[in-house]
């Protein structure tokens, strides 16, 4: 499913300001020349562009609808509870607050809906997949909470439910957080659950990557079993970048309370509509086809790195998301990703599971709003493959990926 046209905000840049407009339109060359692999980001759609340029990015409006502190909020009020009822009709969420600015930002209001600093949490392990906030001692999770990490079994790469299990009864966390950015399979939320249950815990999801894969009815649904779901709205939701809570009615006003006015300030509204179309976008049956090819085309792109002698975290993906090791291509991740990104194709570098050396995290998510499918995910793995084991020239390689991406352009004239 492709975009239909290029955004014109150039066009009146190029007059105001000819400096910066020549910047964003080497931008949109990078983008619509080179291969978006990035698991962490895709396209947004022109509508969801335009409201992000809108006169709403205008207005100071702290506070929720209803009770802002500022005056002149009727027409935003209206926009943040379009996004509200949205957002809770597309996850089956009693409630949503859709004013994080990220992801962090999210769980930051999660954590201080939930806990006090000092407090025990159990979550995936940073050399498994988690994220900063997950206990990281250079993130506000890893200073002002005591986390306990959990993490893969070394044989499968699956997360290790005996060990969660095991150090939930050990260590009584206050609450246990599931998710991770560089896990390529489905969280099991009713295990997790299970476990929070048994110890007395909260459960918080860290949806960030999956959830528009949730929206499009392609991956297991987390807010059933989480006290709070944290999430994105970028990624595979194609949305604008920023952050959501989801949540039943009964921390409703502590995680309202958590958001504003104790970790941020005024809303971007401007965002918040942008959220709003996101999420119109995807309560669309295209959005489900969408969110089911994205699936399709990682785990075709898994099993073509795998054919080329790449070894595949976990053996597969049950997401966007693959994760690899380029070691028995002769590099390690940082040197692929550089070979990589001299031939155009841009993705990043992730810890491997019970490893020194560092893999690669591809995704699909930007490369299927391209319109993008299996066929072409063949033909990515193998210009990888020959990249990264040195055997095409930069330039030729760069010349093969200009052709590729040619017949997909995200946003088409």
């Amino acid at each position: 499913m492709s975009v239909t046209h290029a955004p014109q905000t150039a066009d009146v840049l190029t007059r105001q300001d000819p400096e910066l407009a020549e910047i964003l339109l080497g931008e949109l060359d990078r983008q619509s020349s080179t291969l978006q692999l990035i698991a962490a980001e895709n396209f947004c759609s022109p509508a969801v562009l335009a409201a992000l340029g809108s006169p709403l990015a205008n207005k100071y409006a702290e506070g929720y609808p209803g009770a802002r502190h500022h005056g002149g909020c009727e027409i935003v009020d209206v926009a943040e509870r379009l996004a509200v009822e949205r957002a809770k009709a597309l996850f089956g969420a009693d409630h949503a607050n859709v004013q994080s600015h990220s992801g962090s930002s999210a769980v930051l209001a999660a954590y201080a809906a939930l806990l006090r600093p000092g407090d025990t949490v159990l979550a995936l392990g940073l050399p498994y997949g988690g994220h900063l906030t997950h206990g990281s001692p250079a993130n506000f999770s890893g200073r002002w909470f005591d986390f306990v990490p959990y993490g893969v079994d070394a044989e499968t790469g699956l997360i290790d439910h005996d060990q969660v299990r095991a150090l939930a009864r050990t260590h009584r966390p206050k609450a246990i957080v599931c998710g991770s950015i560089a896990y390529p399979r489905h969280i099991d939320h009713a295990f997790f659950r299970e476990v929070a249950d048994e110890v007395g815990a909260y459960l918080i999801a860290d949806a960030a990557h999956p959830i528009g894969l949730v929206a499009g009815g392609a991956a297991p649904n987390p807010v059933p079993y989480a006290d709070i779901v944290c999430a994105t709205t970028h990624k595979v939701l194609r949305g604008p970048r920023g952050g959501m809570i989801l949540c039943g009615n009964e921390l409703a006003e502590r995680v309202d309370r958590a958001v504003f006015p104790f970790t941020q300030g005024g809303a971007q509204m401007h965002t918040i509509a942008a959220k709003a179309v996101a999420f119109g976008e995807a309560a669309t049956p295209a959005f489900g086809a969408y969110a089911h090819q994205v699936i399709a085309n990682a785990k075709v792109l898994a099993a073509a790195l795998a054919d080329e002698g790449l070894v595949v975290t976990t053996g597969g993906t049950d997401t966007h998301l693959v994760t690899a090791d380029p070691a028995p291509l002769g590099v390690d991740g940082r040197t692929a990703r550089g070979r990589l990104a001299a031939a155009g194709m841009v993705l990043d570098c992730c810890a491997l599971p019970h490893a020194d050396s560092r893999g690669l995290r591809l995704g699909t998510a930007a490369v299927t709003t391209q319109g993008m499918a299996e066929k072409e995910m063949e033909r990515i793995a193998a210009l990888l493959a020959g990249v990264v084991r040195g055997e095409a020239e930069s330039a030729r390689a760069r010349e093969e990926v200009r052709d590729l991406v040619g017949g997909f352009p995200p946003y088409p004239a």
